[in-house]
């Protein structure tokens, strides 16, 4: 593993989500009646300790990576265990956090020490690899792909967002497979100039038009919109009837957006309005059994939330997890 221990890891993984330790993001409307959670497949590995998930929308295959060792599982559609797909240490790879499968059916993998690689699903073979740049070593967490091939990545040490473009894409292919990582935009709080720290950013989506992206600073629950623009404009966005501190995956479809909120056990939905500016809850539901979810995919009206089990065992706390799922939320 370049540069980094598995202590190294887990420490890194603890002080993101300790950072949110003390927030009480419980100021949320009225609650409803809880949907069904249920299991939507199991995973391979008794230390599996997933994080991120993606959805191949051509075959409905389902993928989701180990932030513990870097494994990848796919579970076949409308399978109940989950199969090892690329092995802990594939490529060199010891952690695995953001996924995301493109158009063209492949798999976009973040190693949050080192940047992100690209797989072909149907070869699994390693197509490309993107640095990211190492002096302030780099935390990468999520992505998300615009409509044009655009795919834009976090990073929760600096409070920046990546692109790789579909040219870089086949640029890095012709000439060796590896290229570096450039930064898009830099992302400041517009309400608190004064600041102390900067945002720390996880969960990241893009509009279905290509207009903006939407990307949450998870200490505070603070939502930003960049324009994909030429002004790269970066402003706050209104949140009413909640809030999302200890936010982590986010999932856009059309006008309604969900964010998983790890710390809180929490998934909640929100409509999306006046351009990605605005942002109303109309949803929370909060359960223990979801422990420690990080992020969430839809196939059809089906829910798909990653279930971590961080402080069982795991970067968060100590104990016996028990076996490792990916859970269905039907209602939400």
């Amino acid at each position: 593993m370049p540069r980094v221990t598995r202590l190294h890891l887990a420490a890194a993984a603890a002080a993101l989500l300790a950072l949110t330790a003390c927030s009480n993001s419980q100021e949320a409307a009225a609650p409803v009646a809880t949907p069904h959670i249920g299991i939507a497949f199991e995973l391979p590995d008794a230390k599996a300790y997933p994080e991120g998930i993606a959805v191949d929308s051509r075959s409905g295959d389902v993928y989701v990576g180990s932030f513990t060792n870097g494994a990848i599982y796919r579970a076949a559609k409308g399978g109940t265990k989950a199969e090892v797909f690329l092995a802990s240490g594939t490529d060199g790879r010891q952690t695995a956090n953001g996924l995301r499968v493109d158009n063209a059916g492949r798999l976009w993998v973040i190693d949050h020490t080192t940047g992100v690689a690209v797989y072909d699903t149907g070869t699994r073979a390693l197509i490309a690899r993107f640095d990211a740049p190492q002096a302030d070593k780099p935390f990468l967490n999520d992505l998300a792909m615009t409509p044009d091939g655009d795919v834009y990545l976090t990073d929760s040490v600096r409070p920046v967002v990546y692109r790789v473009t579909p040219q870089q894409l086949s640029d890095a292919i012709a000439h060796g497979g590896r290229a570096g990582l450039d930064v898009f935009a830099t992302v400041n709080s517009t309400k608190d100039a004064a600041a102390q720290s900067a945002p720390l950013l996880n969960g990241i989506v893009a509009d279905t038009a290509g207009r903006y992206l939407l990307v949450v600073d998870m200490p505070t629950g603070d939502l930003y919109r960049i324009s994909l623009d030429a002004q790269r404009a970066v402003i706050n966005v209104t949140e009413r009837g909640g809030n999302m501190i200890n936010g982590d995956g986010l999932e856009l479809r059309g006008d309604t957006m969900w964010v998983v909120q790890n710390k809180d056990n929490t998934v909640s939905r929100w409509k999306v309005t006046d351009d990605g500016a605005t942002v109303e809850q109309q949803q929370r539901i909060t359960d223990a059994a979801l422990a420690i979810p990080t992020t969430i995919a839809h196939v059809g009206d089906r829910a798909l939330v990653v279930i971590s089990q961080f402080d069982r065992g795991g970067p968060m706390g100590e104990g016996t997890p028990a076996a490792f799922t990916v859970a269905a939320i039907d209602g939400i």
